[in-house]
């Protein structure tokens, strides 16, 4: 299932499985604290299924276009795993003043 969160109502405290779904280039450009590079073109049922049973999976990308894709293909993958897509992405958290690193 997927759900929508804002990036600013994250709680980026939390050890919670985070995938920025940019290109590695746009990742190492800045990224929010604590997300992988995962990029749109590496999710596989595979990768969803390493990921503990019962545990979210969180994506985002700069500003929301593909992490919407991402989400889907993820939730074609496990209709019941709970897929949390965070809306306004990385510019948005940026914007909002949320720690952002570079890789």
């Amino acid at each position: 299932m997927i759900r929508t969160v804002a990036i600013t109502e994250f709680d980026l405290t939390s050890s919670a499985t985070v995938w920025d779904v940019r290109d590695a280039k746009a990742y190492a450009e800045g990224h929010v604290v604590g997300a992988i590079n995962q990029p749109l073109d590496t999710l596989t049922a595979d990768l969803l299924a390493a990921v503990p049973a019962g545990e979210p999976v969180f994506v985002l990308c700069g500003g929301g276009s593909k992490a919407g894709r991402a989400a889907a293909l993820l939730a074609s993958f496990d209709a019941e795993r709970d897929i949390v897509e965070l809306t306004g992405g990385t510019r948005a958290g940026k914007a909002a003043g949320m720690p952002i690193e570079l890789a």
